[in-house]
C-alpha cells in the first residue's frame, strides 16, 4: 500500500510518496541546500528540511536560487 498524498505546490495540485520536504524537492529535481521553502504558511529552515515531514492537504511554496550573470 502507497502513501500517496496530495499537495498543493506553488498553487498548483501534485501527487507524491515523499516523506519529508527534502524528499519532494529531490523529486522536482532540485537541490534542498538551493531552495526555499514556505509550508502550510511557516518558513522552513532549510536546515529542517530533512526532518520536516509532509502530509496530505499540505500547501508548499518553493523558490529555487538560479545562478548566473
Amino acid at each position: 500500500m502507497s502513501d500517496t498524498k496530495t499537495l498543493t505546490i506553488n498553487g498548483e495540485p501534485r501527487r507524491t510518496e515523499a516523506a519529508t520536504i527534502a524528499d519532494l524537492v529531490r523529486e522536482l529535481e532540485l537541490e534542498p541546500t538551493k531552495v526555499a521553502v514556505e509550508h502550510n504558511g511557516e518558513i522552513a529552515p532549510r536546515s529542517t528540511l530533512e526532518e520536516v515531514a509532509i502530509a496530505d492537504g499540505d500547501v508548499l511554496e518553493i523558490v529555487h536560487f538560479v545562478g548566473g550573470g
